[in-house]
Order: structure tokens, then sequence, then C-alpha cells
């Protein structure tokens, strides 16, 4: 039998951006005014009930996590891509700082007006839930890193406290049923869901 005929040449490139393929994360954390701040991630990973996030330390989240080490990773689905890309060019700093300015960011504390998401109460921290996400993970932050050789960014280590997830993709009482569940994923600055593409982000 002859193997398929599969493309193996490659080429060297600098692409802008590395995110090649990651789930679409909505953080909130807390405000000192008390309000929730809510900002787009597409850098996380997992490894048991510990979720690692990557931050730009010169974001809102950033700081709020720094004051206040508690926050909600909300997961959205396909269907809320238009939701996510409403807040994306904006910040909840003011002043913006110079380098979001100049990637076309403006000041907004109204983030979940802008983007048409309801507020609720979180269990074990403070910071708001966001409803619409078919998953929300209250978390405490164990320990924030800004490593040396590059202060841009944060590694943020966090512990899930508890697991919300809508009734509709949950099998066994304490399951996500894969076959309803499907992540936001941000692929090179596109949207999908786990079949077709669904839209393009605003810095694409």
């Amino acid at each position: 039998m002859e193997k398929a005929s599969v493309e193996t040449e490659t080429k060297k490139i600098q692409p802008q951006i590395l995110y090649y393929g990651t789930p679409v994360i909505l953080l909130t954390t807390l405000n000192e005014d008390g309000t929730v701040n809510i900002s787009p991630l597409s850098s996380s990973w997992a490894l048991g009930n510990y979720i690692i996030l990557g931050l730009g330390t010169g974001g809102k989240a950033f700081e709020n996590l720094k004051r206040h080490p508690e926050c909600v990773i909300n997961i959205p689905d396909p269907a809320l891509w238009k939701n996510v890309e409403r807040i994306a060019h904006y910040t909840g700093k003011n002043p913006v700082p110079e380098d979001k300015k100049l990637h076309g960011f403006t000041y907004n504390p109204e983030k979940y007006e802008t983007g048409k998401f309801t507020a609720i109460e979180s269990e074990s921290v403070q910071p708001a839930r966001i409803l619409e996400c078919p998953i929300q993970i209250e978390a405490k932050v164990n320990a924030i890193r800004v490593p040396d050789y590059c202060e841009e960014f944060s590694i943020v280590e966090t512990e899930a406290v508890h697991v919300h997830a809508h009734k509709n993709i949950i099998i066994e009482e304490n399951h996500i049923n894969p076959d309803k569940w499907s992540p936001l994923i941000y692929n090179f600055r596109h949207y999908y869901g786990l079949g077709e593409k669904l839209g393009v982000t605003f810095r694409a």
C-alpha cells in the first residue's frame, strides 16, 4: 500500500505571535473600587487543579491580581466570539499604557455591559463570574512570577477552588460532556470552534 502524500518541506519563518490554537479565557479580577474587570486571555494551561496563566505586566489584570490574589477563569464557547471581540480592544487600565495605545486599545471600565455579559456572584472569591460562559472556575493565586528574561510578561499560578458548568454540558454529575462542550479557540488571531472558522480579531 502506498503512503498518502504529505507535505514535509519546511521553511524558517518569523511569525508576529505564536498563538497556535489555544482556548480563549475571560479572566475576571477585582478592581480597587470593588468593581470587576474582564480580561480576554489566550495563554493558559492546566495541571490537575492548578491553572497557569500568562499575563502582560502592563495590563489591569496583572495590577489587580498583585493587589487581590483571586480571580475567575471564565471559559467561553464559540457562540460567544462576538461578545469577546466587543471587549478585545479595551483595557481597564487608566491611563492607557503607551504600548497598548500603539495597538489600538482604549479605556473602558464597563466591559460587562460592552460585551453584553451578565455578572453572577462567586461562592468563594470576590470577583464575579460571567453567566454566559459554560465553564467558570473560581481560583486563588498562589504565585506571580515575572521572568528576568522578559519583564513584559508574567506567569501566574492559580489554584481552582470551585468549578461551575452549565447543566447542559454535564454528564455523570461531575464530568464535562465533550460532545456538548467546545471551547472558543484563538488560532493565530482568528477565532475558531473545534470546527469551522468563526471570525477575525481586530488585531489580525
